[in-house]
């Protein structure tokens, strides 16, 4: 997810994805002197898309539920939580300062994960 998230930052379609082969530090390096809060354009597939969008939040949805419904291993380990509060102590709060806010990223796995458990529950 890091490669990716930091991958939005470059425009450089070529770039941004060789970022998204990149995992945990390597990939927040990659990103990290990219100066796209200036503008608060990010990009997906060489097309600007605005921070602050809706199209934004689509795309994060969109990778959140990518990654958690196709990797077994992702998915098993979101499971595992059951219903303890998700927190993330290191990431920001301002959407103008970083790509994905603690909020966004704690929201999207708590609503992720109640609706894999349902699912889960319907297949008993």
């Amino acid at each position: 997810m890091e490669g990716l998230l930091q991958a939005l930052k470059f425009k450089d379609a070529n770039m941004a994805a060789h970022t998204c082969t990149l995992v945990g530090f390597k990939a927040k390096k990659a990103g990290s002197k990219k100066n796209w809060q200036k503008t608060q354009t990010l990009w997906w597939a060489g097309e600007p898309i605005k921070r602050d969008s809706d199209e934004y939040q689509t795309l994060l949805d969109e990778a959140f539920e990518a990654l958690y419904t196709t990797n077994g291993k992702a998915k098993k380990t979101l499971l595992a939580t059951r219903s303890a509060n998700l927190t993330h102590s290191i990431g920001r709060s301002k959407a103008s300062e970083t790509v994905l806010t603690k909020q966004e990223f704690c929201s999207r796995l708590t609503n992720l994960r109640n609706r894999l458990q349902a699912e889960e529950y319907v297949e008993f």
